[in-house]
């Protein structure tokens, strides 16, 4: 079974930045698609950054319209890891951050998240 462990996330001034880190166990990390969700009070998880396999050695990114420019997700294979850059944070942004697989469902097993605030 997956397990996965998010962290990195805390309290930050609009215009700061914060790396979320993704520890994942129990997969195949580089041939799975991995994505960052987030999950704001009263809304639904949505995807924000996708990190797609072309082979097995590159990868491609995608991104939410409303995070593209400022945050950037990245993969180390070798610690399991996926990575989540995110700069010009705005109190839009504050959320739960997860991570999980592309094609993860909410019936899915997600790890805690962490949380990120953004305060004006």
């Amino acid at each position: 079974q997956v397990q996965l462990a998010e962290s990195g996330g805390g309290l930050v001034q609009a215009g700061g930045s914060l790396r979320l880190s993704c520890v994942v166990s129990g997969a195949d990390f580089r041939r799975t698609g991995w994505a960052c969700y987030r999950q704001a009070p009263g809304k639904q998880r949505e995807l924000v950054a996708s990190s797609t396999g072309v082979g097995l050695v590159n990868y491609v990114a995608s991104y939410a319209d409303s995070v593209k420019g400022r945050f950037t997700i990245s993969r180390d294979t070798a610690k399991s890891t996926v990575y989540l850059q995110m700069n010009n944070l705005i109190p839009e942004d504050t959320a739960v951050y997860y991570c999980n697989t592309l094609i993860a469902r909410e019936a899915s097993s997600w790890g805690q998240g962490t949380q990120v605030t953004v305060s004006t």
